[in-house]
């Protein structure tokens, strides 16, 4: 099972970054996916989550209007694509796979997003 995360960096605050989860391993069809945050020093908290079928898209409230989530069934990828960034957007980004169903989690290992001037 692996989910990769890519597309991280350093932007200027204003900016925009498209982060992509790839999946392999699993039945990526049947997992909801969500994208976990986790700045210094603090708790991972989600931030935006799309169901198995697409047809649930979901933001917690301090990204909504900035940050958009896709899913590609076919190429087992989910990108975030975020915009506006703010400095409290530093963080390390987790993609999570989860199947309610069966109660399973998975977890890439994370990538790096800085908004900085």
């Amino acid at each position: 099972v692996q989910l990769v995360e890519s597309g991280g960096g350093l932007v200027q605050p204003g900016g925009s970054l498209r982060l992509s989860c790839a999946a392999s391993g699993f039945t990526f069809s049947a997992y909801g996916i969500f994208w976990y945050p986790q700045p210094p020093g603090k708790v991972r908290e989600w931030v935006a989550g799309v169901t198995s079928d697409s047809r649930i898209k979901k933001y917690a409230d301090p990204v909504k209007g900035r940050f958009t989530i896709f899913r590609d069934n076919a190429k087992k990828t989910v990108d975030l694509q975020m915009n506006s960034l703010k400095p409290e957007d530093t963080a390390v980004y987790y993609c999570n796979a989860y199947d309610a169903r069966r109660d399973t989690r998975f977890w890439g290992q994370g990538i790096t997003v800085t908004v900085s001037s």
